[in-house]
């Protein structure tokens, strides 16, 4: 290599954001600590096994690392160069998992890979988003026109579907919100937003008879009233309720949960893991993830607005709302105000897949940084 390239490659990585990959590997970290609380009742097997959540989660965390640095090595728009061949293979993908998908929980959302499931709607979430980015960005950034518009929307709408008959509502509301949050980036006028409410608020008594699951319609109604089904339905929504109310200020300390550790608390490691935070670690605790959050999210926001182009800003806006909407939504379920729907918390819960897709959406925004024109350090 040249001594011209290997001072560009320098200054390229003079301009990494430590800051947020910090604020990552904190909220991994504390996601770490919170699964070994929550699995201490479940898992009774060796310490090193595979097996054990908390081995299980850091090997996963070690892989997403590497896949955050080696992507920031790449050129953002090469990844945005491909961006029709990656959105088609998630396409391919959530088509496959209509016949040879597994189903849990009455949905089917997962490859079996033997040691691993592979959940292809995370692999999609970030593809769509480049997507979404070279397309926007080839019409100069706006979103004024209905066509540009409509475009978008048909760009979103076979993921959302397809994500929606698995049928998943909240990642299918992901979908929705990163369609949403990137055409708002690129200048929606406030007419269209107007005019497609109006349009789902019509269709909302179809999707409601025709579409939307029984198990689904139980979710919704016990969200009313959790007590009209305590042993079903109603029986996640109250038991997190228990674990966050008695957790109080300072929580009752790591390990020391009774809803935790008795095991009244189900999926406990992975979709109520804030429950396991609020009844251990309290209301300081809470404080003490959303700081990390907002930190994180900042620095996202930090690297749209210094994009060197349209579509680095577009993808670095998407990728942040994946993570504000997924957190937001997680943890409205855990407080009870949001139907339950099985989206972890990012960084935090347990599973691969989320973990690994996410660290190569903060890959692609530290390579947004890394090669920004005006860059200055701040």
């Amino acid at each position: 290599m040249s001594r011209f390239g290997v001072q560009g490659s320098l200054r390229a990585w003079d301009r990494f954001d430590g800051i947020l990959a910090l604020a990552a590997f904190a909220l991994v970290g504390y996601g770490l600590v919170l699964i070994y609380s929550g699995s201490l009742g479940s898992y009774d097997g060796a310490t090193t096994s595979i097996e054990n959540p908390v081995v299980r989660q850091g090997l996963f965390a070690f892989i997403a690392i590497i896949a955050m640095f080696t992507i920031s090595r790449f050129d953002y728009h090469v990844l945005l160069h491909y961006a029709w061949w990656l959105y088609g293979a998630s396409i391919l993908l959530m088509v496959a998992l209509i016949p040879i998908g597994q189903t849990e929980f009455g949905s089917t959302r997962w490859f079996d890979l033997g040691p691993i499931q592979f959940q292809p709607s995370e692999f999609a979430k970030i593809t769509t988003v480049l997507l979404l980015a070279r397309f926007l960005g080839e019409q100069g950034g706006d979103a004024r026109d209905l066509r540009v518009l409509a475009g978008s929307l048909a760009i979103t709408a076979p993921v959302l579907l397809l994500v929606f008959v698995q049928p998943d509502l909240g990642t299918s509301i992901i979908f929705a919100t990163i369609w949403l949050g990137m055409v708002v980036v690129a200048g929606i006028q406030r007419r269209h937003v107007l005019f497609f409410g109006a349009v789902f608020v019509a269709l909302l008594p179809f999707i409601w008879t025709f579409t939307v699951a029984d198990y689904q319609i139980e979710r919704i109604s016990v969200l009313l009233d959790a007590e009209e089904d305590p042993l079903d339905a109603g029986y996640n929504p109250i038991q997190s309720q228990i674990a966050v109310g008695s957790g109080q200020l300072f929580g009752k300390g790591l390990t020391n949960g009774e809803q935790t550790q008795l095991d009244f608390l189900k999926v406990k490691t992975k979709d109520y893991i804030f429950s396991v935070l609020g009844e251990e670690l309290g209301f300081a605790g809470a404080i003490a993830l959303f700081a990390l959050f907002i930190l994180l999210l900042m620095r996202g926001v930090r690297a749209a607005q210094i994009a060197g182009d349209v579509p680095g800003q577009l993808v670095a806006a998407g990728v942040v709302i994946t993570i504000l909407m997924q957190a937001f939504i997680n943890i409205a379920v855990n407080l009870s105000i949001f139907p339950v729907t099985g989206l972890p918390l990012p960084f935090v819960s347990q599973g691969g897949s989320s973990l690994v897709t996410l660290f190569i959406g903060l890959g692609i925004i530290q390579s947004i940084v890394m090669r920004h024109r005006a860059y200055r350090q701040f």
